[in-house]
């Protein structure tokens, strides 16, 4: 069962523009940034109406944020990450419903499989257009600690 909305990630061009952005317009404060070397962008995160949003910039025009920018000529919603409490028997609900699952552009592991902050899959299948993320929250003690640095 979808319990939630874990995130929204945004695409962007320049991840400091952006965020000022968010900063002056809607005050956004608390912003943790985060470089992920294996997906090669860098992101920052915070909270807004209690869904974490994720403003993500690839690090060269081969990336997924650079890519989705590319392809649909503006920056944008790249995809939203639904919450479940049981990944593995949400994904294999998806898929027998007719879904398909893809790859992971940072582990290239297809299927459920740990993640910065969860077990996660990823549908091939767009909802909306936006790409499709499931996550089965860690809980405590129960996976890798990001580095993170408050901005």
């Amino acid at each position: 069962m979808i319990t939630g909305i874990k995130h929204i990630a945004i695409a962007v061009r320049d991840l400091d523009a952006a965020l000022g952005k968010y900063q002056d317009i809607l005050g956004v404060r608390d912003v943790v940034r985060h470089e992920f070397e294996k997906a090669r962008s860098s992101e920052a995160h915070f909270m807004l109406g209690g869904i974490q949003i994720q403003l993500c910039r690839s690090w060269d025009a081969e990336g997924r944020f650079a890519r989705y920018i590319a392809d649909h000529g503006d920056e944008g919603v790249h995809h939203i990450c639904y919450t479940t409490d049981d990944i593995a028997r949400e994904i294999a609900a998806a898929v027998q419903r007719g879904a398909t699952l893809k790859p992971c552009a940072s582990c290239r592991v297809t299927g459920p499989h740990k993640h910065s902050e969860g077990w996660v899959a990823f549908l091939q299948d767009k909802l909306s257009g936006l790409e499709t993320e499931f996550m089965q929250v860690y809980g405590p003690g129960e996976g890798p600690d990001l580095d993170r640095r408050a901005m």
